[in-house]
């Protein structure tokens, strides 16, 4: 799986610059989630020549509606929190890489990052802080009305819904805070779970029990999404039983998880069987020199604040080894 790249939500870069290819970098950051811009900041106060390459600014965290588990706020919204970390990011000098895709990286006393169009850019040492993206459901229908009823994030898509009837997909957090959000604007939300139970937190579950206009299937999977211009029905089936039906629907959220963005790196370091960078307890990665920090690593437990740490850990150990000459 390639890695696409581009600057996304940064919106005043007069701190930051454009990467030289023929540079060697002391340390190359992959990612803009918390991971990523906690390891630039940390890897910028110790002096040392930095480059971050971003797809989205703030990862998983810029659409998240709301954030009550970051110390320091007792509740903050996923673009308000982002905002913290650019400016933060923004008081350093950095170099930064937009619109490319990395097709691979290569090891080695000076590390290569290969991007598609050819381009080169090295580094003495290089942190990992892709992240994850939307899983999906792989059934018929959803790629055709992607963008026409198919959605991957409520906090991006939900107002387009008002008004509608709608399935969420996925019975964990992500799923039940998708049908929360969702409850508020549709006229109807139908959460189809492919386990007998809900699976999310408590304090979830209980805030999506308020609402009335929210239905339940248990034990069933999406076998299909049909329309014409847009989505008009979600085809289920039973998992014991293989009886099937149709739920007429204006739109579907795909809520069943996320995949690691670690595909360039696959024969490059060791993967774990999820596709997560294995790493130690100083986000060593198997290759000397590259490190991996956030949710695209084995760390369990992905949540902001621990992502943040982690990057921040990756960076010092990254320095480490840059400034040690290993």
């Amino acid at each position: 799986m390639d890695f696409n790249l581009s600057l996304g939500a940064f919106t005043d870069t007069k701190q930051f610059v454009s990467m030289d290819p023929s540079v060697v970098y002391d340390i190359i950051i992959l990612g803009g989630g918390p991971a990523g811009l906690t390891a630039a900041v940390y890897c910028m106060r110790k002096g040392l020549k930095t480059g971050i390459i971003i797809r989205d600014l703030g990862g998983q965290v810029a659409e998240t509606a709301g954030v009550e588990n970051y110390m320091g706020y007792r509740y903050i919204s996923g673009v308000e929190l982002v905002d913290k970390f650019q400016g933060q990011v923004q008081e350093f000098s950095i170099g930064f890489e937009t619109g490319a895709t990395v097709q691979s990286l290569e090891g080695g006393p000076v590390k290569k990052i290969h991007l598609e169009d050819g381009r080169l850019f090295q580094a003495k040492a290089v942190i990992v802080t892709t992240g994850k993206s939307w899983r999906r459901l792989g059934v018929p229908g959803e790629k055709e009305f992607t963008g026409r009823g198919v959605a991957y994030c409520t906090t991006c898509d939900a107002p387009f819904f008002a008004g509608k009837k709608v399935v969420v997909v996925g019975g964990g957090n992500s799923g039940i805070e998708a049908a929360i959000d969702l409850a508020r604007l549709a006229t109807h939300v139908t959460i189809v779970q492919f386990l007998d139970t809900l699976t999310g937190d408590k304090i979830l579950i209980e805030r999506l029990n308020e609402f009335s206009n929210v239905d339940i299937i248990y034990e069933h999977e999406v076998t299909e999404i049909k329309g014409d211009a847009s989505v008009n029905t979600v085809v289920v089936r039973k998992r014991k039983s293989g009886a099937g039906k149709d739920i007429n629907a204006d739109g579907i959220f795909v809520e069943i998880g996320l995949i690691p963005n670690s595909g360039f790196l696959k024969g490059t370091v060791e993967l774990n069987e999820a596709g997560e960078i294995s790493i130690d307890c100083a986000c060593r990665t198997s290759v000397p020199g590259i490190f991996a920090a956030g949710d695209v690593t084995s760390v369990p437990f992905k949540q902001i604040i621990i992502a943040a740490g982690e990057g921040a850990k990756a960076a010092l150990s990254a320095c480490d080894y840059v400034l040690k000459g290993e």
